[in-house]
């Protein structure tokens, strides 16, 4: 077989293995190509769209990553994940029990802020009276914030899975949140096929022992078709941390949008927001304009950002 270009989507990722589905499938094509990155050129997410180069007949490597609308990603000082490229928007699924964690909430709201990637919170197991009040209570910055937040209960309503449908169709959207939260019970209710697809991923790849930490896309069924676009959802692992080490104070700043108006009207120009006279983030948070808990998150990623740029640079420096 000679080698081919091809133009593809990356539909599965498991660690350093990646499954790839052409654009325009001709009819000698596979369902999936297995590709791989030469070395670290290509730090590729699930989403992305790519230019292949086959080298046998379910194979290829990968030449180049087509531009992206948008990639969501962590990072500490020294690494970077990626979660996902070019979505349309962030579900972070959370759950009334096990309890979530409100950092993690803020966090990924910080991250869709500055990709500009629109953010539903989805609060799950609703029917868990008891909890459901203090769930609420941590939401009301976010309710105060406009974010979307749509209770359900994936497993015990599936009306209120099927209010959801409108928002999901026609577009590709990445569930997110911690493990426990309930998300392989929304994937599993909104697309009947997932573990059958799953497994058919795992066997080409023979990775069925390390799909925990996979990242998957799935095309949504007839009803996630809107305007001749098929919707989509990416699914990926469970994680208990969100760092934003790569933003820097500027953007941390204009990520939180309740800042906004505050921005440029401090006393003094390089003013923290955690203590200073004059302060007018402050002034926001005593008029009940910005909640003291989202102030005291930016001081947390401050500090964080700062001592990933130390660390780095002693790093550079040894």
């Amino acid at each position: 077989m000679h080698n081919s270009s091809l133009k593809a989507l990356l539909v599965a990722s498991y660690g350093r293995n990646y499954l790839a589905r052409p654009i325009h499938p001709s009819s000698s094509d596979p369902a999936f190509y297995e590709v791989k990155s030469r070395g670290k050129k290509h730090e590729v997410a699930v989403g992305d769209f790519l230019e292949l180069q086959t080298t046998s007949a379910d194979q290829a490597v990968i030449e180049k990553i087509l531009p992206r609308k948008n990639l969501l990603f962590r990072s500490d000082a020294f690494r970077s994940k990626s979660i996902a490229a070019n979505v349309d928007q962030i579900l972070l699924v959370l759950a009334t029990e096990p309890g979530f964690s409100p950092d993690l909430l803020g966090r990924a709201a910080i991250a869709a802020a500055h990709e500009g990637i629109e953010l539903r919170i989805l609060l799950n197991k609703i029917d868990l009276k008891d909890q459901l009040i203090k769930a609420r209570e941590l939401l009301a910055p976010y309710q105060h914030l406009h974010i979307p937040i749509h209770e359900i209960s994936a497993k015990f309503n599936a009306d209120s899975m099927r209010a959801l449908e409108p928002f999901l169709a026609g577009k590709v959207s990445v569930l997110v949140g911690q493990s426990g939260m309930g998300k392989s019970t929304l994937l599993n209710q909104w697309i009947p096929t997932a573990s059958a697809q799953t497994r058919e991923h795992s066997t080409k790849l023979d990775t069925g022992k390390h799909t925990t930490t996979a990242c998957r896309y799935y095309d949504l069924p007839s009803w996630g078709i809107k305007e001749g676009i098929v919707g989509a959802l990416i699914d990926s692992p469970g994680f208990q941390e969100f760092g934003l080490a790569h933003l820097s104070e500027s953007e941390l700043q204009h990520s939180f949008t309740e800042f906004s108006p505050y921005l440029g009207q401090c006393r003094f120009h390089n003013c923290t927001h955690s203590h200073e006279p004059g302060c007018a983030i402050l002034d926001g948070v005593s008029q009940g304009q910005i909640s003291s808990t989202r102030v005291k998150l930016f001081n947390q990623l401050l500090h964080e950002s700062r001592n990933a740029t130390i660390q780095t640079q002693g790093h550079q420096s040894l």
